[in-house]
């Protein structure tokens, strides 16, 4: 049987040659090589965003607290690093092989902070943003102002996974969008009506877009088009678990 009608799902790769700094100006440097549609989707890696907003650290200019310089020691990190994960974190959760697992000023539990060295200069790391979802929402207006087009935006991050290897993109900041799309009430194939279930399909947008992405492709963004989403004011907050809720916390 041949489907009609039916519009395939695309995610395009947005190449940006040039360096993002401080105050980039990342719309117009993606409306100089694609065009955005009514209703796309624009993920941005949280590295992009984190460096047109000023986040990268001189290790030179970090000065190492005692307790930092313990944790290094111990753990085999540069002291200036452990500075900044202690200064942009909430709670050590775990620390063991060389790792350091938090939990950030966002509430996201990760390696590190979020903290990477990659893509920058030498010496250099970046944080993370602020505030991912203010950031999504900044965007999203700008986008609309300078196309008249009413889209999404998501931010994007690696995250390793508890009890699998391997990393994936998650999505840590939100604008436009419902992060979840929550099946409970609807009926299933068997006439059986479904409980619990509820796709995280911002995180799964973000996976999806690291696919074209990559991390040495110089295609830091990426326009998702032709899925269908529910418009929405939420942020990344509905997406993180409450602690109550957390059975491994």
């Amino acid at each position: 049987m041949i489907l009609k009608n039916i519009v395939a799902l695309q995610i395009i790769p947005v190449e940006i040659k040039e360096e993002i700094e401080a105050n980039s100006h990342l719309v117009d440097l993606i409306l100089e090589s694609s065009v955005i549609n009514k209703g796309d989707i624009l993920v941005f890696s949280q590295k992009i965003i984190s460096k047109n907003e000023g986040r990268i650290m001189d290790l030179s200019n970090v000065h190492a607290s005692s307790l930092a310089s313990g944790i290094a020691n111990s753990y085999g990190k540069d002291p200036r690093l452990v500075e900044l994960i202690l200064s942009e974190s909430k709670r050590i959760v775990r620390m063991e092989n060389g790792i350091i697992i938090v939990e950030t000023k966002h509430g996201f539990v990760c390696a590190n902070a979020g903290i990477d060295d990659s893509n920058v200069k030498d010496g250099h790391v970046t944080l993370l943003p602020n505030d991912p979802s203010k950031s999504a929402e900044l965007l999203k207006k700008e986008i609309e102002q300078k196309t008249g087009k009413n889209t999404a935006v998501l931010v994007s991050d690696t995250f390793g996974r508890p009890f699998r290897l391997g990393q994936t993109n998650l999505a840590i900041g939100i604008a436009g969008m419902e992060p979840i799309l929550d099946y409970k009430g609807r009926i299933d194939t068997f006439g059986k009506t479904l409980q619990v279930t509820a796709i995280a399909v911002a995180d799964e947008l973000c996976a999806a877009s690291e696919l074209v992405m990559g991390k040495v492709k110089n295609c830091p963004v990426a326009i998702i088009r032709n899925y269908k989403f529910n418009f929405s004011n939420s942020s990344i907050q509905k997406i993180i678990r409450p602690e109550p809720e957390d059975m491994f916390r």
